[in-house]
């Protein structure tokens, strides 16, 4: 998904992404600058098998959140609310079970909608590396709550009310609406994280998407609980194997403000550090943790869990070194175009920015793929870095090529005019990128 840029300012408009124009919104009536480029009709960086499989891991973190100790105290609410319905037919209670478990991700939905919208002001504040630390840190703290150094609890009262009982199909809506309240200190901080990055994708619709995607990975227990809960004579006791999950999570945090970080790191550096954040999460949960519980499956669970993480590592650090050497980049500069048009070669230029999620998927999939890598070779390749606005070649650059977000590929000719047709606007795959750079050869 391209990410608009303003001329003083790097920043995220939901109005630059695909989505709204195919809601039937022309560009040329939401933007007054002019529009020199043909809109890339490439999907964004999540589509297909990418966005099922991050919706996919988005929900079983939902499912995975209700074995927190915040979440916990939601299931006996559940059971006394529905089992009390011990008469209702069970596809009235089928109802009642969907409409408390649409209350839940409708809250939640609401969260991600929002904070997608204000992603024009949060993508801007993104480039800021105090503002990064300080979101990297705030992770790190409540990653610290999650490893039981502090503790996050709830007022009683709110607690208290929360679990009041209403009648009818709105009273269980409303249950759901209220449920969040009780679990906010254990998926608080898991949420804070996925909030910041809806809103640098910048789309109201991934951020509704996600959020209530979550949002029935937490209610999907809560729905059999309310269907079953009649019938349900015996649950799972509360333990250390919670605390255990808890620290879990903590990790998920920790893994979290490394992705925020990132950006700032040398790319060595950045791949190292989040390789020994899931090695170290896996040797912690793994076998240093000495948690127990009361039933056998724990026993062979953490050490799964904890060789999975260390797994992971490995397999970072191994995919890294395995890319081999990527296209040979040139910062921009006006002597480089000037004499890239004296010896008769085409130039392409890459508008990048360390914070752009297409940009980094192009410089780790497509500029690393030994294909593009040789095509390359016929070509002058010059990288203009927008990370940090304020560059007054860069601000030229994005005027003179009416360049309206990142990721954005120019292509000049031997005569150094731009192929319109050929302009870049989002990822595209390596197969597809060597087939389309032969085009500027003719």
């Amino acid at each position: 998904m391209a990410v608009k840029l303003g001329y003083k300012n790097v920043f995220r408009d939901p109005r630059g992404f695909p989505e709204w124009q195919k809601m039937g919104f022309p560009a040329e009536s939401i933007d007054s600058e002019p529009s020199t480029a043909k809109e890339s009709e490439t999907p964004g960086t999540l589509h297909g098998w990418a966005m099922i499989w991050t919706l996919l891991g988005i929900f079983a973190g939902g499912i995975a959140l209700n074995l927190t100790p915040c979440v916990y105290p939601l299931i006996p609410i559940t059971v006394s609310y529905f089992g009390g319905r011990g008469a209702t037919p069970q596809g009235q209670l089928m109802i009642h079970g969907m409409c408390y478990v649409i209350g839940i991700a409708f809250t939640n939905s609401i969260l991600g909608v929002a904070a997608a919208l204000t992603g024009g002001l949060i993508g801007a504040m993104l480039q800021n590396p105090i503002v990064i630390v300080m979101v990297a840190a705030v992770l790190i703290v409540f990653a610290t709550s999650l490893f039981g150094l502090w503790e996050l609890r709830l007022p009683a009262s709110l607690t208290q009310f929360a679990a009041t009982s209403y009648t009818g199909y709105f009273g269980s809506l409303f249950m759901g609406l209220t449920m969040g309240v009780v679990a906010a200190p254990c998926i608080g901080p898991f949420v804070l994280g996925l909030l910041t990055w809806v809103a640098s994708m910048g789309s109201p619709w991934l951020g509704f998407i996600v959020f209530f995607t979550l949002s029935l990975g937490l209610g999907f227990p809560l729905f059999f609980l309310a269907i079953f809960s009649g019938k349900i004579e015996k649950l799972p006791r509360s333990g250390e194997w919670m605390l255990w999950i808890r620290k879990l999570m903590g990790w998920v945090l920790v893994s979290m403000a490394v992705y925020f970080i990132r950006s700032m790191l040398p790319e060595t550096v950045a791949v190292m550090l989040l390789a020994l954040v899931f090695s170290a999460a896996g040797l912690h949960l793994g076998w240093l943790d000495k948690t127990q519980a009361g039933f056998k499956a724990f026993a062979w669970l953490k050490p799964v869990i904890g060789a999975i993480g260390i797994i992971v590592g490995v397999w970072i650090i191994g995919a890294w070194m395995a890319s081999g050497p990527g296209v040979n980049w040139q910062p921009y500069s006006d002597n480089v175009i000037s004499e890239a048009q004296r010896s008769g070669k085409p130039v392409i230029i890459d508008f990048y920015a360390n914070w752009c999620t297409p940009c980094r998927e192009l410089e780790k999939v497509t500029f690393r793929n030994s294909e593009v890598v040789r095509a390359s070779e016929d070509f002058v390749m010059v990288k203009a870095d927008v990370t940090r606005s304020g560059n007054p070649i860069h601000e030229r650059l994005l005027k003179q090529y009416a360049i309206k977000g990142v990721p954005t590929i120019v292509f000049l000719d031997r005569h150094g005019k731009e192929r319109i047709d050929l302009r870049l606007v989002d990822f595209m795959p390596p197969e597809q990128f060597v087939q389309h750079v032969s085009k500027l050869r003719h």
